[in-house]
């Protein structure tokens, strides 16, 4: 008889703590177990100072004996309209918010907001297809921060369908309809263009952002052109307006597009320098391909600046760590990172396009070619 009592009492819901319960227990149960309102055991979880403090004692004596943890945040929340949490949406594996030297500077930007605004923050990988509607989909987010590296249209659509604030880092043309905020890349690329020009060079060469699939070797500029990689585009455009203008002949020049890591770069590197005549002048397009330029050229014995030059872009802080510290073209990318999170938790202007100005900061990574 024991056995069968304590099996009922699991069932009912009313027994002691420890005892099984088969059903998500709510307000109401906690109210019959203490025999009172379910609106006095509301107040007393959502506004407790308005109880009694032996009343209060009474609610949650019961919440306990009965095994009630308390009301459901998502729920309290969702009935609010508003989860005070951003979402960081990227199409690369979670472990990139992490690896990455852009990404970490941007979190930084984005996580200075969500603390003076007390808000949380949801990072979601869309790296996968098969999970990127499921993701973006069930993130308890009020809107998000698409980082997109190449499938901005997917991650463009799942925002849409939850009809939840967003704002893309990178999209694939600067489309109207959809919010962004950038910087300008044309006019990065004709910076550093113009400051290898200014010293001297004459032979370059570029290394670029991801194009197709594979990732690696030799890119024609029509390929470029036809990328929705627009950073790696943008700059390449802006490299090339400069360079033609100074008569070179662009078509010579050769762009090699990398993964940012170390295979596709030294695949790049090695073809480039095994050439008669190697650059002197390196266009890199990110702070990260250069990084790992600078540690491939030191192994092979090759000084720089004096025997090659390298002009970077991003402005990451690691870039002025390296040796010699990089020349880079810098995007505000912090400030990058606090206005899109305060678009976020303060949408305003839903189709908010705003573009940031780069500047060249020169270093040590670039000097006159040798004569």
């Amino acid at each position: 008889m024991a056995s069968r009592h304590g099996h009922q009492k699991g069932r009912s819901g009313h027994g002691r703590a420890g005892a099984t319960v088969n059903r998500t227990l709510r307000l109401s149960d906690v109210a019959r177990a203490a025999g009172v309102s379910q609106g006095t055991v509301s107040n007393v979880f959502n506004h407790p100072e308005i109880v009694r403090p032996e009343l209060r004692e009474r609610v949650h004596e019961a919440a306990r004996r009965i095994g009630y943890r308390g009301p459901d945040p998502k729920g309290r929340l969702l009935r609010a309209g508003k989860v005070n949490a951003i979402g960081v949406a990227t199409d690369e594996p979670l472990s990139y918010f992490f690896a990455d030297p852009f990404s970490r500077a941007l979190m930084t930007g984005i996580t200075e907001v969500c603390d003076e605004n007390r808000a949380g923050i949801s990072l979601v990988s869309t790296a996968s297809q098969t999970v990127l509607s499921w993701n973006i989909g069930s993130a308890l987010v009020d809107g998000f921060i698409l980082f997109c590296m190449r499938g901005a249209e997917q991650l463009v659509v799942r925002s849409r369908e939850r009809q939840l604030p967003f704002v893309a880092l990178s999209t694939s043309g600067g489309e109207a309809d959809v919010p962004s905020i950038g910087v300008d890349n044309v006019d990065g690329g004709r910076q550093a263009a113009a400051h290898l020009l200014a010293l001297g060079h004459a032979r370059f060469a570029v290394l670029t952002l991801q194009v197709d699939a594979s990732g690696t070797g030799a890119v024609t500029r029509e390929a470029m052109e036809d990328s929705v990689q627009i950073e790696g585009r943008d700059r390449l455009r802006g490299n090339f307006e400069v360079l033609a203008a100074s008569g070179i002949d662009v078509s010579k020049i050769p762009v090699f597009q990398t993964r940012e890591d170390r295979r596709t770069v030294l695949y790049a590197l090695e073809t480039l320098f095994a050439a008669p005549e190697p650059p002197t002048a390196l266009l890199a397009h990110s702070d990260s391909i250069a990084m790992i330029v600078l540690d491939w050229l030191k192994e092979k014995g090759r000084n720089v600046p004096k025997d090659v030059s390298i002009v970077s872009f991003d402005g990451v802080p690691e870039s002025a760590l390296t040796y010699p510290p990089l020349t880079t073209v810098a995007q505000p990318i912090r400030r990058i990172g606090r206005r899109a999170a305060e678009i976020i938790l303060d949408p305003g202007d839903a189709q908010v396009h705003e573009t940031f100005e780069v500047e060249l900061i020169v270093r040590g990574s670039t000097a006159p070619p040798r004569r």
